[in-house]
């Protein structure tokens, strides 16, 4: 099977990536370093000439509300007029738990990119997962001042990443889907925790302070309302194994 993905470079796309080529698919990477620009479009045509499936996972780094929708909404867009064109039959976009829920922020964004998928032209398939393992490890690096870093007062219940491309690659091989069941990490915990663990596995020192986010996404970060419901499915990495191959690697 030829699978084109989008955002292929990324952190979970390069998963995805490397599941799809180990299950012996025909892999097309559409990010900038292979010549295609998601956010307009340039160089998609021709590249999903020929594949059964998009699996979209391309990201943004904000959380502003207005970027992130512009980004979501563009890129989407974009892709599905590609796919229209090229009469690929599959389009599966990876979403977030608690994006209907806390639409706030990045979550705005995904929200929307739920709305034009399941509105467009291809037949499709959206997955929700929560944070990865790796979440936080940027907010170690994004949110670090000096030897302080800052973390937001929030709860999680995280997941491999590896994880989450090995069930887009069987969503893509299984065909049409629909709206599967979310996927989650097999616990749940507070995200200081896991970047006091993180940090202590790669060496970083100084304090961490967690702070409760104002308004209506500091309040769904805290309250369990990004948590996955009891209909979910688990991966089975703990944070522990992935904080313990990091500190190997």
């Amino acid at each position: 099977m030829r699978i084109a993905v989008a955002g292929g470079t990324g952190t979970v796309g390069r998963h995805v990536v490397d599941v799809a080529r180990e299950r012996g698919h025909d892999v097309v990477i559409l990010s900038r370093s292979t010549g295609v620009d998601l956010m307009t479009g340039a160089g998609l045509t021709g590249a999903i000439d020929g594949t059964a499936a998009v699996i979209d996972v391309a990201s943004v780094a904000t959380q502003s509300a207005k970027k992130s929708i512009e980004f979501f909404e563009t890129t989407t867009n974009n892709l599905l007029a590609a796919e229209q064109a090229a009469g690929v039959p599959h389009h599966l976009a990876l979403s977030i738990v608690g994006s209907d829920r806390a639409p706030f922020g990045y979550y705005a964004g995904k929200q929307r990119q739920e709305e034009v998928v399941s509105a467009g032209p291809v037949p499709w398939t959206i997955l929700r997962a929560t944070q990865f393992h790796e979440f936080a490890q940027q907010l170690s690096g994004q949110m670090r001042f000096g030897s302080i870093t800052v973390v937001p007062k929030m709860v999680s219940q995280p997941v491999a990443a590896r994880e989450v491309g090995e069930r887009l690659v069987a969503l893509a091989e299984g065909g049409l889907a629909g709206r599967p069941a979310d996927l989650a990490g097999p616990e749940e915990l507070r995200m200081a925790d896991m970047v006091r663990a993180y940090s202590a596995a790669v060496g970083n020192t100084g304090p961490i302070w967690e702070i409760a986010l104002p308004g209506g996404f500091g309040k769904a970060l805290r309250d369990g309302t990004i948590l996955p419901g009891p209909s979910a499915d688990h991966g089975v990495q703990t944070y522990a194994d992935w904080v313990a191959a990091v500190r190997h690697s």
